[in-house]
């Protein structure tokens, strides 16, 4: 009886300290819909049946609204996915906009979402992801218009949320929907000078997170970054970001090495299709799986069930990459 008891602490114990994979999938973030080998092996290893995919952004230029980079379809973008319709609206787009023009904006997108999943012959969800940067001063007008492109669609309308709009929900208020897609990275800007990591410092992010238990929308899944970028600096201490730059494109003869993620230009020349003059800087940010696991944890005791999705499916990003936390 004493072994039997034993037996069934010693199970409880290894089931409460197993780690259950989360289901995961991908944004896709590109204009062209593309796919190489390696991005289709591992689309084809993902666990959740949706690829999120952005048809285009909206901004406002004037008295206009105006769609940017429209996606454009290549022959080897055959998916056994849903496409989710992702749409990025600037913030400015909601400023001083007038009851009418929400409207207007809000049929303006669920029209062109339509032609492009017809044109392509998508098989999309019952879903629009929006994906908006709102403010204290925008949320009436932003959250009207989540109200009005669900009525007009008929779909399920989502919306991403920003880890400033989670900490300082009292200001910027709760979204009208059912569902959000927590956005994991972009915890301090990359053109200033510091030493943190720009795109995920776990800090920062456990201090803006520390009440998202308590967030007034309970289904929440979790957007993680994979991606990676250079940060140039100049003589002039200015930054520019050059995208998908890793480590390893650092190991080149003109570059001495400062550290494990920054070099020094030792010759002019270009490098990455930009000139560079002796002296600059470059450093690269990107993302461990260690900082992965931490946020995981951390999110494992706040939010009971979520699927991960990931920024972005790159082959860039997605080689020799663990994906499962």
């Amino acid at each position: 009886m004493k072994s039997l008891r034993f037996l069934l602490i010693l199970l409880l114990i290894f089931s409460c300290s197993t780690k259950e994979d989360h289901p995961y999938t991908f944004y896709y973030w590109k204009t062209k819909l593309s796919l190489n080998d390696d991005e289709k092996m591992a689309l084809n290893k993902t666990t959740v049946p949706y690829l999120y995919t952005r048809f285009f952004d909206v901004d406002r230029s004037g008295e206009k609204f105006q769609p940017v980079g429209i996606i454009i379809q290549d022959k080897s973008f055959i998916v056994h996915q849903q496409i989710v319709p992702v749409i990025f609206i600037t913030n400015r787009t909601f400023l001083y906009i007038k009851k009418d023009e929400i409207n207007f904006l809000a049929r303006s997108i669920n029209e062109l979402v339509k032609k492009k999943i017809t044109d392509y012959h998508l098989n999309s969800a019952s879903e629009i992801q929006i994906d908006c940067d709102w403010t204290a001063g925008t949320r009436n007008d932003y959250f009207t218009f989540l109200k009005e492109l669900k009525k007009i669609s008929g779909k399920e309308i989502t919306c991403t949320l920003r880890l400033h709009q989670v900490r300082d929900k009292s200001m910027t208020g709760i979204p009208p929907v059912d569902k959000v897609y927590l956005m994991c990275y972009s915890t301090s800007s990359p053109l200033e000078n510091s030493g943190k990591n720009s795109i995920l410092d776990v800090q920062i992010l456990k201090s803006y997170l520390k009440d998202i238990d308590k967030y007034p929308i309970k289904s929440i899944e979790v957007a993680l970054p994979i991606y990676s970028w250079g940060i140039v600096t100049n003589h002039l201490g200015k930054h520019k970001l050059i995208n998908a730059l890793s480590e390893k494109d650092l190991e080149n003869s003109n570059f001495k090495k400062i550290s494990d993620h920054e070099i020094e230009i030792l010759q002019d020349g270009f490098y990455f299709g930009n000139y560079m003059n002796k002296g600059f800087r470059i450093k690269i940010e990107s993302i461990s799986d260690n900082q992965l696991t931490e946020v995981t944890d951390f999110l494992d005791k706040k939010i009971s069930r979520y699927s991960i999705i990931y920024y972005q499916l790159d082959r860039k990003f997605v080689n020799n990459r663990n994906l499962n936390f």
